[in-house]
């Protein structure tokens, strides 16, 4: 239930009425919109918006949103918004498959996302997981918590380690290409990669990094594309799913693809919870104690399948991809920015990198429109 008293108002005289329905991290975002002439009022609290929470906040009238990812804009609600006036849907996140875009798009109404900013921050976190996992991080943490450590021992918390090992990367996009930049660069892994287009940057960049790793003795990092889905599960020591959803991922990695893997592999979703059939993943790592598995996301987020937190092979980590102080500030002025030129209607960006847009806000863009072809809206 939101609570009314949560609401905070800031630039109350501002001309058009935004609403942000979480506070969002430091405060360059809303400046950002007091200075354009909004009226900003920010829902300061923990509480979850369902559609009619939506609904009540968008009242009679309403110009702008800044919303989350866990939001269900539908077209219930999306109809509401833009009779109300709203023009712009600024999602504070990359992924927006809880906004309908074909309604928006109908309705005339912006849809923006925050890409870019997060690269780094979610390439971290998912290497984070592959070590957590496959070196016994977390469970090792709770060990000592417990006060079950009594000595060392040459077979305690035994993991396996990462050098020299394959990734199997399914998404080989911005995030995609930063993780297998760090393992390849930084542990020598072999890199097979299933994307709908090849990276010849990426391919050429490892190649690069096999000359360096052989003038120095060094074992030679290599990389390859692979179009079938099943032999990246089959090869890889590693297997990180990196991609954008779509339906048609919906259980990608089912008990058939699990049953490919080897015994002893690590398996590590940052992309999206539906991707990973959990209830197969469950099955899998208990029949398998060898195999591990590091998860940010979840397929029922929040709520999590029966049996996963009692698992010891499984890391859990609560979707913070992009919980940096760096990430989510740049997202939060680039949430602000979207909104802003989407209200004035300046030119959609086509050239600029939204990493340069966060850090200097200044330019009359809007940083990233993802349905501005379908609106006919300018380009910049």
């Amino acid at each position: 239930m939101i609570r009314p008293e949560a609401w905070k108002i800031h630039n109350p005289t501002g001309r058009h009425r935004v609403i942000a329905t979480k506070r969002l991290v430091g405060t360059r975002w809303v400046e950002l919109l007091a200075a354009h002439d909004c009226r900003v009022e920010v829902y300061d609290a923990e509480d979850m918006f369902g559609e009619e929470d939506l609904i009540a906040a968008v009242g009679e009238r309403c110009d702008g949103a800044l919303g989350q990812l866990n939001e269900p804009w539908n077209e219930r609600v999306l109809t509401r918004f833009s009779d109300a006036g709203g023009k712009v849907i600024s999602s504070y996140a990359v992924g927006v498959n809880n906004i309908d875009l074909a309604a928006a798009t109908r309705l005339g109404v912006a849809v923006c996302n925050t890409p870019g900013v997060l690269t780094e921050a979610t390439a971290e976190l998912a290497v984070a997981l592959v070590f957590s996992a496959i070196r016994r991080v977390a469970e090792g943490d709770r060990y000592m918590r417990e006060g079950r450590f009594e000595g060392w021992l040459p077979s305690l918390m035994l993991g396996r380690q990462v050098a020299g090992r394959t990734l199997g990367l399914f998404g080989a996009g911005r995030i995609g290409q930063s993780v297998a930049r760090s393992l390849a660069a930084g542990f020598g892994l072999d890199v097979l990669y299933f994307n709908p287009h090849p990276r010849p940057e990426l391919e050429a960049y490892v190649a690069d990094l096999a000359v360096v790793a052989k003038k120095h003795g060094h074992r030679l990092p290599s990389i390859r594309r692979t179009e079938d889905v099943d032999e990246l599960f089959r090869e890889a020591d590693l297997v990180v799913l990196l991609s954008s959803y779509t339906p048609q991922l919906r259980h990608l990695v089912d008990a058939r693809r699990l049953g490919l893997m080897k015994p002893a592999a690590v398996l590590v979703n940052a992309s999206r919870g539906p991707v990973v059939d959990e209830a197969a993943l469950i099955a899998h790592l208990r029949a398998h104690p060898e195999f591990t598995a590091g998860l940010d996301v979840f397929e029922f987020e929040p709520r999590l399948v029966d049996g996963l937190t009692d698992l010891p092979n499984v890391v859990l980590s609560p979707h913070t991809g992009s919980a940096t102080l760096e990430s989510r500030s740049a997202m939060a002025t680039l949430a602000a920015l979207n909104c802003v030129g989407a209200l004035h209607r300046w030119p959609a960006n086509t050239s600029v990198p939204t990493t340069e847009l966060a850090a200097d806000p200044t330019r009359q863009l809007v940083p990233s429109l993802l349905n501005a072809k379908e609106l006919s809206w300018p380009a910049g």
